[in-house]
């Protein structure tokens, strides 16, 4: 398994890593350089989103009408091309639409969990076609990705996005074990943001290596800097449901308060809170006992004990431990390219 940050080793807050230029500029010069391969890419995930029973790809076109960046195929098609695949493979294309089959169906799956009304700031697929439909039309599209994994052939790509899909449900069933809980850990913590959230990064990361012919090293830098990108990425976004404006987190804000979960800003104020605010806690998140000032109220307590500052200042921990597994690279557009994606990652935040 290869080495990630620890939370132990989160550092001081720095600014922001891959330099001052805005996150989405950073994002723009990453879909510029795989642009050609992005566009066959999203063609090709219509094209198996399709089926004789209509509301399968009346509901895939939906979600996949949202808004998504495509980062996770983005960081594939890069991947591959910092790795030396030659112009013209198509390998890299069909995995990249796997893993946005993958990260597809999981985002349906989990909004029905979380009986979620939003997602990407429009109504979500269960909102609007129902749970039953969410979940079967999510199995579809997993099953899409597997079938994508057979016709590229290779049994190392077949371990790798599968053991990643395992993981991916490994973590969304600890959520839901450590939901409610304030007596989750830090730990218990990252290992749910390891499995829902940076399992498939990393693994987005390493089949581009894989697909080029890599050495060993350079697919585990890929994959320690996938992993390390995915927790960063999760870290800012469980900090913004408690910061952001609905406008900008894409969801309703406020709603891993509402359904209970224990992120890493709770468990901060948690631990530095005083008895009476951790009863606060236990009320609104263990007994689910709300009031329309609660929100407001853990908003103010996780301000008051710094949790955002720090919650932010782990993220950008793990950013740098990103930008450090690309060293071993040589300087070009492609590694600037998936360094910049970090600075994305990380300055949603601002």
């Amino acid at each position: 398994m290869t080495a990630y940050l620890s939370a132990e080793s989160a550092g001081p807050p720095a600014a922001p890593p891959g330099g001052t230029a805005p996150a989405e500029d950073a994002l723009a010069a990453l879909t510029d350089l795989v642009r050609a391969d992005i566009e066959i890419c999203n063609r090709l995930i219509v094209e198996r989103m399709q089926s004789p029973v209509a509301l399968i790809p009346q509901l895939a076109a939906h979600i996949v009408a949202a808004g998504g960046k495509r980062l996770r195929p983005l960081l594939t098609l890069a991947a591959a091309r910092l790795c030396g695949y030659p112009p013209g493979g198509t390998r890299h294309v069909s995995l990249a639409a796997c893993v946005e089959f993958i990260h597809t169906a999981t985002l349906l799956h989990d909004d029905v969990v979380d009986e979620s009304a939003l997602r990407r700031g429009q109504a979500s697929a269960n909102a609007l076609f129902g749970n039953k439909a969410s979940v079967l039309v999510g199995d579809f599209l997993f099953a899409r990705a597997f079938r994508l994994m057979v016709d590229d052939g290779s049994l190392k790509v077949l371990a790798i996005l599968s053991q990643a899909s395992a993981t991916i449900a490994e973590g969304e069933v600890l959520q839901l074990v450590t939901q409610n809980d304030t007596a989750t850990t830090e730990d218990q913590y990252l290992q749910v943001i390891e499995g829902k959230t940076a399992a498939l990064f990393a693994a987005a990361t390493r089949v581009g290596a894989v697909v080029a012919d890599s050495p060993p090293a350079q697919e585990d830098a890929l994959d320690a800097y996938g992993r390390n990108l995915g927790i960063a990425f999760q870290l800012v976004d469980d900090a913004l449901d408690y910061a952001a404006e609905q406008e900008t987190l894409g969801k309703t804000v406020g709603d891993d308060f509402r359904e209970g979960k224990i992120t890493l800003p709770v468990l901060l104020a948690f631990a530095r809170g005083t008895e009476a605010e951790r009863a606060f806690w236990r009320r609104t998140l263990e007994e689910r006992e709300q009031t329309e000032t609660d929100l407001a109220e853990a908003q103010a307590l996780i301000l008051r004990h710094g949790a955002l500052r720090d919650t932010f200042a782990r993220a950008r921990a793990y950013g740098e431990a990103a930008l450090q597994a690309l060293s071993i690279f040589p300087e070009g557009q492609e590694r600037r390219a998936l360094e910049g994606v970090v600075a994305f990652c990380i300055e949603r935040a601002h």
